[in-house]
């Protein structure tokens, strides 16, 4: 038997990580330049600086390749820690929930993966309920599970946590999100975005928050 240095195997690891890397950098540029119809494999490979041998190596065909994307994203998303700490003030917890959140929506590049998800989503019903179970429906679970919390000790009043939890994230989005994501404004500023968040948030609190006495 011939003995392999565990060198070797990590570099192999290295390798085939770099290369697969390598091919979703480039994918993810033509999807997003040419959409999911407009994509080939031939282009594909083109943009990743492979052969189309090697691109089939990894990934089967467009559907594959595009659900490998999909993931990345979501990967994207698992890696902001919004801080849902029970012990924290509920406004300022909202507030920079809020502003982290839309800065990973309205990150360049985060837009082009959501309108290609929300575009194949039709034809490829599982791809488009994976993403929002992973990134969008976690979200939503967290900020509610930390408002029950605030219900429990009296902070805000709130008879459905899921959907006061959802209506905020839409309200951080008001006039921020659908103009990035249709093209029609660039990505907004940490200004503006604090504007909007603090509007969100005091619309919120004027809902929610428990009257006294």
């Amino acid at each position: 038997m011939v003995a392999v240095h565990p060198t070797t195997l990590r570099l192999v690891g290295d390798e085939d990580n770099s290369k697969r890397r390598q091919i979703l950098d480039g994918a993810s540029k033509v999807f997003m330049d040419r959409g999911f119809d407009g994509a080939s494999m031939c282009e594909i490979a083109r943009a990743a600086g492979v052969s189309k041998g090697t691109l089939y190596v990894y990934f089967a065909d467009k559907n594959r390749l595009f659900e490998a994307i999909v993931e990345e994203e979501t990967i994207e998303h698992s890696k902001v820690a919004f801080n849902f700490d029970p012990e924290r003030d509920v406004p300022a917890t909202l507030r920079e929930f809020g502003q982290a959140y839309i800065r990973l929506l309205c990150r360049p590049g985060g837009g082009s993966a959501i309108r290609t998800v929300m575009a194949i989503a039709e034809r490829m019903p599982e791809v488009g309920r994976r993403y929002y179970e992973n990134v969008l429906e976690k979200t939503i679970g967290r900020l509610a599970a930390y408002l029950e919390v605030h219900v429990q000790t009296g902070e805000v009043a709130i008879d459905d946590c899921t959907l006061a939890a959802s209506q905020f994230m839409l309200m951080c989005q008001a006039s921020l999100f659908l103009p990035f994501i249709f093209q029609a404004a660039p990505a907004p500023s940490d200004e503006r975005i604090a504007q909007v968040i603090e509007s969100a948030t005091r619309m919120f609190l004027a809902a929610y928050r428990a009257k006294a006495g």
